[in-house]
Parts: structure tokens; C-alpha cells; sequence
């Protein structure tokens, strides 16, 4: 196979759209051991460079230094590029973008576990995250809990667990806005009023049962939500649904899980 030599710019956005779509097609149809496959993908993620500086950028003031973040960003950018499958017929950036937020969430979630968690959960964690990523490119919509049992040769409970280990990063979740901005509601207060046991979500042997007894759905956009640190729009572009269906659902769902945890003994 002939492989034209690629532009390697100093810096990103030199290249034109034709350009990146030809360099993408010629790296998948490269062999990994042959050397010409590591120009190609090196003319690519120096494009890209600006996506992950800005996306680092995002993450900065969280008390992690600015050019550590980058680092991770710029790890998550070669990752995006090394698992890009052009014939798929996607934009990259649209694949990209939440490959290196992700990295930089792991990243965090890593570094900042703010009680015991086990190894084992930690590790089916990032694995959900990972796969529930792959799933959304390839239906086009947030997987369900079961399609990644299924992916993962696991059960739904076992899923959910991974999900709720993510409360351990969350110091609060409860405390976490539930709008699209900053200062929005907070998950508390959308419950209507403080409730000891929705504050204490560590308690999955209270919460577990409850969510397992949702409708696929509302879990779903519970889990996208409150484990999956996504916004109301990204899970409605995910699951197919408005942003206001989402919105209704939440309050529905959590009013739901308020009253239960209220009438348990």
C-alpha cells in the first residue's frame, strides 16, 4: 500500500477537512508495525493539540497544575486517535472530545476518591465508563444498563455497583447542580427539601433496591446523570429526548426515590 507523506504542522489547523479524512482512512488501513503508521498518526494528534489544551483548560482551578492536565488531555487525544473508525462515518471531535474528558475525569477520579473504595470497584468503574463510551458511538444513544451487563459479561446488579462506586469521588452528590449551570438547583434541592437519606448516598444497601426497581429509562438518565457527570442536553441527545423530557424525568425519578427512602424504616 502506497501511503502519501502526510503535513506534519507545527501547530493545529493547518490541515484542511479533506486532509484529516484521508489521513484517518490511511491510518486504519495501516498495518501497526509499519513505521509509516506512527507519521500518520503523529501529523494527526498535532492537529488536534488545540482540542486537548482547551479541553485541560476547562478542568483547570481544580487543584490540579494546568500543564499536568494537558498531559492527560493530550494522553486521552492519542487515545482518541488510535480508536477513531473513520468508516463509522462520524466527525472525530464528536468522538474525540468525550474520550479526552473522560481521560481527564479519570484522571481526577483517580487522584480524588474521597472515601474507601476497592480496587475491584474502582476498576469496574472506569471499565463501565469506557464501554458505555464505545456503545453510545456505535447505537448513536446512551446504552442501557443491560446492553452494558451484556457487554461486559456481567450482571445488571453488578453494573449498577460499578455506577454507585462513583459516589466515593462525588463528596456529596447531592450538592452537585442539577441544571446546566453552576448555579442551579442542586440535587437537594430538587428533592423539594433536605432528606438525610438521599444526602447519604453512600448507603447503597438503601438505594440499591430502589434503583434496580426503576424503569430502564429513568435509571438510565439517573445513572448519566448523577454517576455519569453528564449534562441534562448530553443525555438527551444521547437517550433521543428532549431536554425538558429529561428535566420532567429527573424530577419525577428523584421525587420517586425521596418518597421511598422517606418511608423506609
Amino acid at each position: 500500500m502506497t501511503v502519501a507523506k502526510p503535513r506534519t504542522p507545527a501547530s493545529g489547523g493547518e490541515l484542511t477537512e479533506d486532509e484529516k479524512v484521508s489521513l484517518f482512512k490511511q491510518l486504519a488501513a495501516t498495518d501497526p508495525a509499519d513505521p509509516r503508521r506512527e507519521t500518520l498518526r503523529t501529523a494527526l494528534v498535532t492537529e488536534y493539540l488545540s482540542v486537548a489544551e482547551h479541553i485541560a483548560r476547562r478542568f483547570s482551578g481544580r487543584g490540579e497544575a494546568y500543564d499536568d492536565l494537558v498531559q492527560v488531555a493530550r494522553v486521552g487525544l492519542i487515545n482518541a486517535v488510535d480508536r477513531f473508525e473513520p468508516e463509522r462515518g462520524s466527525d472525530f471531535l464528536s468522538f474525540a472530545v468525550p474520550t479526552i474528558m473522560g481521560e481527564v475525569r479519570r484522571h481526577f477520579r483517580d487522584a480524588s476518591w474521597s472515601v474507601r473504595v476497592p480496587r475491584r470497584l474502582k476498576e469496574l468503574h472506569l471499565q463501565i465508563g469506557q464501554v458505555s463510551g464505545e456503545l453510545g458511538q456505535r447505537l448513536g444513544r446512551a446504552p442501557t444498563p443491560t446492553e452494558i451487563a451484556r457487554a461486559l459479561d456481567l450482571t445488571v446488579d453488578e453494573v449498577s455497583e460499578g455506577l454507585q462506586a462513583g459516589n466515593a469521588y462525588y463528596a456529596i452528590s447531592v450538592d452537585k447542580p442539577a441544571g446546566e449551570e453552576s448555579e442551579s438547583a442542586s440535587l437537594a434541592d430538587t428533592l423539594g427539601e433536605e432528606d438525610n437519606g438521599l444526602q447519604s448516598v453512600e448507603n447503597h444497601e438503601a438505594l440499591q433496591p430502589l434503583l434496580r426497581d426503576l424503569p430502564e429509562r429513568e435509571r438510565t438518565i439517573l445513572m448519566l446523570r448523577f454517576f455519569g457527570n453528564m449534562t441534562q442536553t448530553q443525555i438527551a441527545k444521547r437517550v433521543g429526548i428532549s431536554q425538558m423530557h429529561v428535566s420532567r424525568l429527573l424530577a419525577q425519578t428523584l421525587q420517586h426515590l425521596r418518597e421511598k427512602l422517606t418511608d423506609e424504616p
